[in-house]
C-alpha cells in the first residue's frame, strides 16, 4: 500500500465513520477533510474537525504508520504544529508538535472495507513495466469516463506547455516576438537537437537577426556561423559558398560583438537521424522561415486554420540547404514535411496562442487554439498505439495529446488514484480482473 491511497481515502471519506474516535477514545466528527497541499508541509490544509466538544480548523497529516512522523522529522518542523489530527493506517507510536503537545490520531486500518482495499490492490498489482496498470480492468470502466479523462489530460498537457511558454515570455522581458522566435528555434530540433537550437537562439539575439532579415545570405552567416557549422575542413575546403558565409560571419560577429561560434560541431546530434532531419537542414529551413516571415508571432496568432499555418511553415530554405545535407556534402533535401509541420503546430503554435490568450484575457482564442488539434491527424507511437489497442478513441492530434498526457502524467508515475479511470475502478462494485 502507498500513502497516496490513504490520501485518496481521506479526501473522499471512504471509510467506516460509525462511532468514529481517536485512538485515545475521543469522538471525531469530520466537518470538512480539508484540501490537498501541493507544497511543503502537512498533507491537507484547512480541515474542519470536531474532537470531543471542541471544533478545530487546522491541518491533517497522513502516514502509513504513525512512527513515520518521527522518521520524517516532523517533530522538529514548525510547519507541522498546525496539525490537529494524525491519520494513519497503523498506529504504532504517539506523536507530538515541536512544543511537545500531543497530536490525536485516527487509525484507518480497521475502518477500510475489504472490498475497497481489494480493488485498490488489483489496480496496483500490474508489474512496473506495464504501460497501463489498469489495462486488465478497463472493460469495467464506462466509455464516457475514458473519454472525459483523456480530454482532461489533453487540457492539462496544453496548459503545462502554455505555462512553459509563459515562463519563457517572462524571461524575455515580455516580448512576444522574441518568445515565438525562441520557441520555434527549440522546436525545430524535434527533441534530438532542441537543446543546442535553444542555445543558438540565445547566442543570436532576435534584435540582431531583425536587422538582416531582408538579406538571406547574412541570416545564414549569422545562424550557421554561431552554430559552429562554418568550420574549415576537408569537406568544405573547396566549397566557395561556405567560404563566403564564413567571411560574412566573421564580419557580422565582430560588428555585433558576438564572439566566436557559440556551439561546436560535436554538440549537434546526428545519431539515428535521417539526413532530412540533420541539424544543418533544419537550420536552413529556419533561416528561410525567418527571412520570409518577418512577423512570426503575429502570423502564428492570427492564422485561422491548420491550412494557413501549414502555408506559413512552407517558406523555402536557401538554395544551398535544399541541395546539401551538411556543409560541403551535397544531396537532394526534401522540404519541411507535413508531419513535421503538424508537430510544430501541436508543440509550438497551440501553446504559444494559449499562453498569449491567457495573458490578454481572450478565452475564445484559447478554445480556437485547442480546436486546431482536432484538425490535425492522430500521432502514432508505441504509447498511443497501446491506448488505441485498448479501445481508446484515437482519430486526431487532440486524441493523441490526451493519450500521451495520460501516459506521462498518470500511468508512468502510477498516479492511478488521481485519474478518473483509476478512481472509478477503486470506487466501483467488486471487480473481476480479466486476463
Amino acid at each position: 500500500m502507498k500513502e497516496d491511497f490513504l490520501h485518496y481515502v481521506w479526501q473522499h471519506q471512504y471509510f467506516d465513520k460509525a462511532d468514529l474516535r481517536t485512538v485515545g477514545g475521543e469522538e471525531i466528527q469530520v466537518l470538512g477533510p480539508g484540501h490537498r497541499n501541493a507544497d511543503a508541509g502537512p498533507d491537507f490544509l484547512n480541515a474542519r474537525l470536531r474532537l470531543g466538544d471542541v471544533e478545530w480548523n487546522g491541518a491533517v497529516e497522513i502516514h502509513l504508520k504513525a512512527s513515520d512522523w518521527a522518521r520524517h522529522q516532523h517533530q522538529t518542523d514548525a510547519k507541522y504544529d498546525q496539525v490537529v489530527l494524525h491519520v494513519v493506517y497503523t498506529y504504532d507510536a504517539d506523536v507530538a508538535r515541536t512544543n511537545g503537545s500531543a497530536i490525536p490520531a485516527l487509525a484507518l486500518g480497521p475502518r477500510l472495507a475489504p472490498a475497497l482495499l481489494a480493488r485498490y490492490q488489483a489496480l496496483v498489482a500490474a508489474p512496473p513495466a506495464a504501460a497501463l496498470p489498469c489495462a486488465p480492468l478497463l472493460g469495467q470502466v464506462p466509455e464516457i469516463t475514458k473519454i472525459m479523462m483523456a480530454e482532461r489530460a489533453l487540457l492539462e498537457r496544453v496548459e503545462a506547455k502554455a505555462d512553459a511558454v509563459a515562463a519563457l515570455h517572462e524571461r524575455l522581458d515580455h516580448d512576444w516576438e522574441a518568445t515565438a522566435y525562441h520557441a520555434l528555434m527549440a522546436a525545430f530540433g524535434f527533441q534530438k537537437n532542441s537543446e543546442p537550437l535553444a542555445r543558438l537562439a540565445k547566442a543570436v539575439p532576435l534584435a540582431v537577426l531583425r536587422r538582416h532579415r531582408h538579406d538571406l545570405h547574412q541570416l545564414e552567416a549569422l545562424l550557421f556561423g554561431q552554430a559552429g557549422f562554418l568550420v574549415d575542413n576537408d569537406e568544405t575546403a573547396d566549397d566557395t559558398y561556405i567560404q563566403a558565409l564564413r567571411r560574412e560571419h566573421e564580419f557580422l560577429r565582430h560588428k555585433y560583438g558576438l564572439g566566436p561560434a557559440a556551439l561546436a560541431v560535436h554538440e549537434w546530434n546526428y545519431l539515428r537521424l535521417r539526413p532530412a532531419n540533420f541539424p544543418p537542414v533544419r537550420l536552413g529551413q529556419l533561416a528561410g522561415l525567418l527571412h520570409a516571415r518577418p512577423a512570426l508571432c503575429d502570423a502564428l496568432l492570427t492564422a485561422q486554420s491548420v491550412g494557413a499555418l501549414t502555408e506559413f511553415f512552407r517558406a523555402p530554405a536557401p538554395a544551398y540547404w535544399r541541395a546539401h545535407f551538411r556543409p560541403g556534402r551535397p544531396g537532394k533535401v526534401p522540404d519541411l514535411g507535413k508531419s513535421s509541420i503538424e508537430l510544430l503546430i501541436t508543440n509550438v503554435v497551440v501553446p504559444l496562442r494559449v499562453a498569449y490568450a491567457r495573458s490578454v484575457g481572450q478565452p475564445a482564442l484559447v478554445e480556437s487554439s485547442v480546436a486546431l488539434l482536432a484538425e490535425l491527424p492522430a500521432e502514432h507511437n508505441q504509447f498511443t498505439d497501446a491506448f488505441e489497442a485498448l479501445g481508446f478513441g484515437h482519430r486526431t492530434a487532440a486524441d493523441s495529446q490526451g493519450l500521451l498526457a495520460l501516459h506521462k502524467a498518470y500511468c508512468t508515475p502510477r498516479r492511478c488514484l488521481h485519474c478518473a479511470i483509476g478512481s472509478r475502478l477503486v470506487q466501483g462494485p467488486q471487480l473481476r480482473v480479466v486476463r
